[in-house]
């Protein structure tokens, strides 16, 4: 007997998307904590300088939301590794479903997550120049606000914590594929940073990082953040379509 209602694959993912919204609410509330955290370990300042002559000392501070940007990354990349994980899936069996459809919920809610991150960090910079200007002894200098940089730096700083969720999003899927990887990977990681130091003489991951983040055309930026995350992405599907369809 054949059913008389069609189900779509958008219909699925949509459910599974808002579903998994609401089921991982407390990952998002955990994004405040992070945050808060951020801005705490920047409150002294990122960067610091200072002169004086005949009596006299300036200090100067310099004071940005990259701190509390890097703290949405690492959070980005363990809420990535977490949906990977048996319970999370098994939760999407809810629903009528396929790995697909679960693959393509995850990275909905996996931008989501990214975009709830990158404006709250950007945010967190004016923050942070606010609590100066009320707690603190020094005199607060801002450039001037242009609209069109700050939405440019909020795009941009939401593509950076995707980017970094595409490569948690691949670490969980090895880990489900198997265990080992648990093992592996800091191996991996710790032997990097080996080679980085002894052999490539710290040239090799700088300029790894270079050729992502500092980027001065945006481009380029684009380019090579979206086809990366892509590869990523398409990988951990592949990697996770194989597993057991329940």
């Amino acid at each position: 007997m054949m059913s008389l209602t069609e189900v779509k694959l958008a219909g699925i993912v949509k459910k599974q998307y808002f579903y998994k919204l609401k089921a991982n609410i407390d990952s998002l509330s955990a994004l405040v904590v992070i945050q808060l955290l951020g801005i705490l370990f920047s409150l002294g300042g990122i960067v610091s300088s200072g002169s004086g002559s005949n009596g006299f000392f300036i200090n100067i501070k310099y004071f940005s939301a990259d701190i509390v940007i890097i703290f949405t990354m690492i959070w980005s990349l363990v809420i990535a590794i977490t949906i990977t994980t048996k319970p999370y899936r098994n939760y999407d069996f809810s629903f009528v479903t396929n790995r697909f459809a679960s693959n393509i919920s995850n990275l909905c809610f996996l931008f989501t997550a990214s975009a709830v991150g990158g404006i709250t960090a950007m945010l967190a910079g004016w923050l942070l120049k606010i609590l100066n200007s009320l707690f603190s002894d020094y005199y607060v200098y801002s450039s001037d606000f242009i609209f069109k940089d700050f939405i440019l730096g909020i795009a941009m700083t939401i593509l950076y914590i995707f980017f970094i969720s595409s490569f948690g999003y691949l670490i969980g899927a090895f880990v489900q594929v198997n265990k080992l990887f648990l093992l592996f990977i800091p191996i991996l990681f710790g032997g990097l940073l080996f080679m980085e130091a002894f052999i490539w003489q710290g040239t090799a991951v700088s300029e790894l990082l270079s050729f992502y983040f500092m980027e001065s055309s945006m481009p380029l930026f684009l380019l090579k953040i979206v086809v990366t995350s892509a590869l990523l992405f398409s990988a951990s599907i592949t990697i996770l379509n194989r597993m057991e369809v329940r």
